[in-house]
C-alpha cells in the first residue's frame, strides 16, 4: 500500500521534509518545484509510514485504500509523474538557521496579509528577537485564501490553521483596517522599522484589448471571483446571468473556477462559504452553458490536471470536448510516448472527457482550443463574441487561420492573468511591463542598487505565477534576506518607536483591528455558518466587520 496526494495539494512542501525515504517530489531544492502543478508520491518508494498525512496542511494525502471514488484517478496521476522522474533515498536536509545578533531586536513591518506575507512572517517570528507587525487595509487577513480560493474548495482553505499559529506568536501583531500610503505613510514606517516587506499581490487583471471589451456584460474573472467570495470592494458588482451562455476567455485554474461556479447547483454552493449576495444572484441564473476559450492547444492548457479532473465530479454538468480539437503542437507531437508526464496526463484526461456520454438536461462546460476572441458585439450590452480559429505553425507558435465563428453570449469573463500595479506601491520603483517591483531575492532595487530595508514578496515580487505553495517559498526567501541583512548590519536602526503606531492610526480616525478583533470576526462568521449549515457566513460590509471585531465576549 502507498499514500497518494490528491487535488487539495497546496505545494507548500511541508510533507517533503518528514518523508524518511524522500518519495515526495518535486522538493523545494529541485527547479521543477517552482512550476509544479502539485507534489507527487512515488508508489514504488513509499513505505506507508503516514508521516506526510499529519504534516499536510490541507488534508490532501490518503492511503491508497482509503481514497474516495472521485480521488481514485490520483493513483495514476501520482504514478505518472515518476515515469520520467527519479527518486533518491534520504531526507531533504534542513537549512541551518543563521545566528542573530545578541541583545538586539529586529522590527519588521509587512504590508499585506495574504499567504506570501504570512509565510514571510512565519519565518521571521521563529526568531524570538524579531517583532513582526502585519498591516492590511481590510479588516480581515489571509488575502487570496479568503477572497480567491473557490468556495467549493474548502480543503485548500485549511492552510489558514497555519496562519493562525503564526499570528498567535507573542512577537506577531495585526494592524488590520490600516491602509499604508493613506493612513500611515511609507516614510513613517521607515522611521519605525528596520525593514518593510511589501506583499500587496497583483490585483489588476490583464485586458484583452479588443473592440467591445468595455460593454456591460464583459467583466474580469478577478472581479467575479472577488464578488462571489465576499470581498467588500465588489459586493455591488453588476453580474448579469440572464443569458443562457457565458464565455470565459483563458483556461487557467481561475477560469475553471469561474466556469464551475457558474454551472454548479446553487443548493450545493449554499453549503459553502460563498457570499450571500452572490448565492442569491446565482439562484436566478439562466446560464446553461459555459464556453472556455484557450488560445493554444490541449498540451498548453494552463489549468492543472487536478482542477481539470475535478470538473468531471460536478453533479449535473457535462464536460464537452471535441476530439478533433485535441491538436498537438509539433514538439508534443514529435515527443510521442516520451512526452512530459504532466502534459501526457493532461492529454489523456481530455481524451477521456471527449469520450464521455452526455446527459439530456445537464448544464455544460465546453472547452474550445486554438481559439482567440476578436471582438465583442452588442449595442447596450454584450450579445455575442467573434472568435478566430488558430493553428500551430511549423515552429510551434500560434497563428490565426483567417477563419472565424460567432458565439452568442450575454456574459464574457476575461481570465488571462493578474498583474501588479504601481498604485499599490507608490513609493517604490516599478516595472510596468512585468507588473512587479524590481528586486533581487526580495530586496527592492533602485537601478542596480538595493534600497536599504525595503523588500517585496509574493506576486508583486515575481509576477502573478504560482499558488499557495510557491508563496511559501517566496515568503521564506524574502524573510531570510531580511534576517541576513540584519545580521550583516545593512539595516538602519529606527529613529522612532513602533509603539506609537496604534495611537497614530487612532488619531487619524482609523478603526484598527488587532488579532483579537480578527478572532472575534472569525468566530462570529463561523457561528452564523453553523446556524445555516455552512463553514461560515462571510461578513461583506466594513461596518459589520468592525462591529464584530468590537463585540463583547
Amino acid at each position: 500500500m502507498a499514500h497518494v496526494i490528491t487535488r487539495p495539494c497546496c505545494n507548500d512542501g511541508s510533507c517533503v521534509s518528514v518523508c524518511p525515504v524522500n518519495c515526495i517530489h518535486p522538493t523545494p531544492d529541485e527547479p521543477e518545484f517552482l512550476t509544479a502543478e502539485q507534489l507527487y508520491i512515488d508508489p514504488e518508494t513509499c513505505i506507508d509510514c503516514g508521516a506526510c498525512i499529519d504534516e499536510c496542511p490541507v488534508e490532501a494525502i490518503y492511503p491508497d485504500d482509503q481514497l474516495a471514488e472521485r480521488d481514485e484517478p490520483y493513483l495514476q496521476i501520482n504514478a505518472d509523474y515518476y515515469k520520467d522522474h527519479d527518486v533518491d533515498g534520504g531526507l531533504v536536509p534542513p537549512k541551518k538557521a543563521p545566528p542573530m545578533p545578541a541583545d538586539k531586536e529586529l522590527h519588521v513591518a509587512i504590508v499585506g496579509a495574504g499567504p506570501a506575507a504570512l509565510y514571510a512572517a512565519e519565518t521571521l517570528v521563529k526568531k524570538a528577537t524579531v517583532t513582526v507587525d502585519v498591516f492590511d487595509r481590510l479588516p480581515t487577513p489571509h488575502g487570496l485564501v479568503r477572497f480567491g480560493v473557490a468556495p467549493d474548495h474548502a480543503p485548500t482553505k485549511l492552510v489558514e490553521r497555519g496562519y493562525l499559529s503564526t499570528a498567535n506568536k507573542k512577537n506577531f501583531n495585526y494592524f488590520l483596517g490600516v491602509q499604508v500610503g493613506k493612513d500611515i505613510t511609507h516614510e513613517e514606517l521607515k522611521q519605525r522599522y528596520h525593514a518593510i516587506v511589501y506583499a500587496v499581490g497583483a490585483a489588476t487583471d490583464r485586458r484583452l484589448d479588443i473592440p467591445g471589451e468595455d460593454l456591460p456584460g464583459s467583466i474580469s474573472a478577478t472581479e467575479f471571483v472577488a464578488w462571489y467570495n465576499g470581498h467588500p470592494d465588489f459586493v455591488d458588482l453588476d453580474v448579469d446571468l440572464s443569458s443562457e451562455r457565458a464565455v470565459v476567455v483563458g483556461n487557467g485554474n481561475v477560469a475553471l473556477d469561474v466556469a464551475r461556479i457558474l454551472v454548479t447547483d446553487p443548493d450545493v454552493l449554499a453549503k459553502t462559504d460563498i457570499s450571500d449576495h452572490a448565492l442569491q444572484v446565482l439562484r436566478t441564473s439562466n446560464i446553461k452553458e459555459v464556453v472556455v476559450l484557450g488560445r493554444r492547444g490541449i498540451a498548453q492548457g494552463a489549468y492543472t490536471n487536478s482542477e481539470f479532473l475535478a470538473l468531471g465530479d460536478v453533479e449535473g454538468v457535462d464536460v464537452i470536448i471535441d476530439p478533433d480539437e485535441l491538436v498537438l503542437d509539433p514538439e508534443s507531437e514529435a515527443a510521442g510516448d516520451d512526452i512530459d508526464s504532466t502534459i501526457g496526463t493532461k492529454i489523456r484526461l481530455a481524451q477521456e472527457f471527449a469520450e464521455r456520454p452526455t446527459t439530456e438536461g445537464n448544464r455544460r462546460i465546453v472547452f474550445r482550443f486554438l481559439s482567440s476572441p476578436l471582438s465583442l458585439e452588442g449595442d447596450d450590452k454584450v450579445t455575442s463574441m467573434t472568435v478566430s480559429k488558430n493553428e500551430f505553425t511549423d515552429g510551434g507558435s500560434v497563428s490565426r487561420t483567417g477563419e472565424t465563428y460567432s458565439i452568442d453570449t450575454g456574459l464574457v469573463l476575461r481570465s488571462i492573468g493578474y498583474k501588479g500595479h504601481a498604485d499599490a506601491v507608490p513609493d517604490l520603483p516599478f516595472d510596468d511591463d512585468r507588473g512587479v517591483v524590481p528586486n533581487e531575492g526580495g530586496r527592492v532595487l533602485d537601478g542596480d542598487e538595493p534600497l536599504t530595508g525595503v523588500y517585496v514578496t509574493g506576486w508583486i515580487k515575481r509576477g502573478a505565477t504560482g499558488g499557495i505553495g510557491r508563496n511559501r517559498l517566496c515568503g521564506e526567501e524574502t524573510a531570510e534576506a531580511v534576517i541576513a541583512d540584519f545580521i550583516d548590519e545593512k539595516l538602519t536602526d529606527p529613529s522612532a518607536s513602533r509603539e506609537d503606531v496604534e495611537q497614530l492610526a487612532a488619531d487619524r480616525g482609523v478603526h484598527l483591528i488587532d488579532l483579537e478583533g480578527w478572532k472575534k470576526i472569525d468566530a462570529a462568521e463561523k457561528a452564523a455558518g453553523r446556524e445555516a449549515g455552512r463553514p461560515r457566513v462571510k461578513f461583506t460590509d466594513i461596518a459589520t466587520l468592525e462591529a464584530a471585531a468590537e463585540a463583547a465576549e
